[in-house]
């Protein structure tokens, strides 16, 4: 009986990279992604804004809040805050990332305010220049929708840069930092501190809809408000209470 002299051939060799046609190949894929990209960041300025609720909505510049811009939000209650940006970047309307020295943002639950977990990034910058670089480059980036970094503190000229950042790439950028005694002067269009209310109605098996207090404390070319405001999760939609309120002094803490 014959038998293979060779059992184990070796492979056959591969054909010759075609370097011209993979680097042509290449930059087509770039600029489909640099075309795709320009023209999400053109919808977007052509939106204008965020649009929350009728009620904040009017009080605010434009009707909404600006994209192309960078806003704070300070978190009175920490959950109530991750969920109102998370409503923010629900409806930014694409991709977002969540910049955080250990980003604790938990997507299933972000998706009960409109930010769907397919269109989240986590990014996990330990140290602040590194999340100040994320932030900055994601603002600059024309496939970004918008992008939120988690910072104790910020002075005025990396806030300066992360403004024109959102104004070169379109997005909106939210600074979510921790309400305390002094904030400090900021470049952002607007400030606001989100506290949490107690629910109405609910049972001790279902949780009622998160009650928030809004508070606009600062607003280029707007007044500061304050609203008493419902997250109708069934629905997506922000509800505020009839009347909304000026935003008292602020009281300083011990």
């Amino acid at each position: 009986m014959d038998t293979d002299p060779n059992p184990y051939p070796l492979p056959p060799e591969p054909l010759p990279m075609d370097r011209p046609a993979l680097m042509a190949a290449l930059r087509a894929r770039i600029g489909r992604l640099e075309r795709a990209g320009a023209a999400a960041a053109l919808a977007r300025a052509q939106a204008g804004v965020v649009e929350l609720s009728e009620a904040i909505d009017a009080a605010l510049p434009g009707g909404g809040l600006a994209r192309a811009g960078l806003h704070e939000v300070l978190a009175a209650d920490p959950g109530a805050a991750a969920g109102f940006a998370a409503v923010v970047l629900g409806r930014a309307g694409g991709t977002v990332m969540w910049i955080g020295p250990e980003p604790d943002a938990w997507p299933p639950g972000l998706a009960r305010f409109g930010l769907s977990p397919a269109e989240l990034v986590l990014v996990r910058a330990p140290r602040p220049a590194d999340g100040l670089w994320a932030m900055e480059e994601a603002l600059r980036c024309a496939a970004v929708a918008g992008a939120l970094l988690c910072l104790p503190d910020l002075d005025l000229t990396a806030a300066r840069r992360l403004q024109l950042a959102a104004e070169a790439g379109g997005g909106i950028g939210l600074l979510l930092r921790p309400d305390t005694a002094e904030t400090g002067p900021s470049a952002a269009l607007t400030r606001w501190r989100v506290g949490a209310l107690p629910g109405a109605g609910g049972s001790a098996h279902s949780l009622s809809d998160p009650r928030w207090e809004l508070e606009l404390l600062r607003c280029r070319g707007g007044k500061p408000r304050r609203w008493d405001a419902t997250w109708r999760t069934t629905l997506d939609r922000l509800e505020t209470d009839p009347e909304p309120q000026a935003s008292p002094a602020r009281r300083r803490r011990a």
